[in-house]
């Protein structure tokens, strides 16, 4: 038995850390790509960007949306379009509680992350999610500082 089979690694590639400040995450998903290979080879470089991303239906599809990957520089002419619409991949019972939440609740997909799972696939979290009001912001914000406070008094004390 090798020391590696214990847990499952899961690389991330790319994150949207302000996601969980600016909205309110009410269910997660893990979801797919439809990629070239060239885009998996910029995403195994690990440059990826989908800070400014979204997702959204179209014909009873889920497309990541302004989702941005990095030419391949060895690719030359066969490179890939670095902010194009990507396909993602979803069972068609969470496709069709996405879009009802989405047209429904007015909620929005916002993607999470990007990460390669054990299997070496190419997988983007995507979260169900409502966006904050400003003063919901501020209280996230005041949250924080006092735990980070609070943890900081705490490693003084001993």
């Amino acid at each position: 038995m090798s020391k590696n089979s214990a847990k499952p690694k899961r690389r991330n590639v790319a994150e949207n850390r302000k996601a969980r400040f600016n909205y309110e995450i009410i269910d997660t998903f893990e979801a797919g790509l439809v990629l070239t290979g060239t885009e998996v080879k910029s995403l195994r470089e690990g440059k990826a960007n989908i800070a400014e991303s979204y997702a959204s239906e179209e014909g009873g599809e889920i497309w990541l949306i302004n989702s941005y990957l990095p030419e391949y520089l060895q690719a030359n002419r066969f490179n890939h379009e670095t902010r194009r619409r990507r396909k993602l991949l979803l069972n068609k019972r969470e496709v069709r509680k996405l879009i009802g939440a989405v047209q429904r609740d007015g909620m929005s997909l916002i993607p999470l992350r990007i990460y390669f799972n054990d299997r070496g696939r190419a997988k983007l979290e995507l979260a169900l999610a409502k966006g904050k009001k400003m003063h919901d912001k501020r209280e996230t914000e005041k949250k924080r500082d006092w735990d980070r406070q609070k943890a900081r008094l705490m490693r003084e004390k001993g």
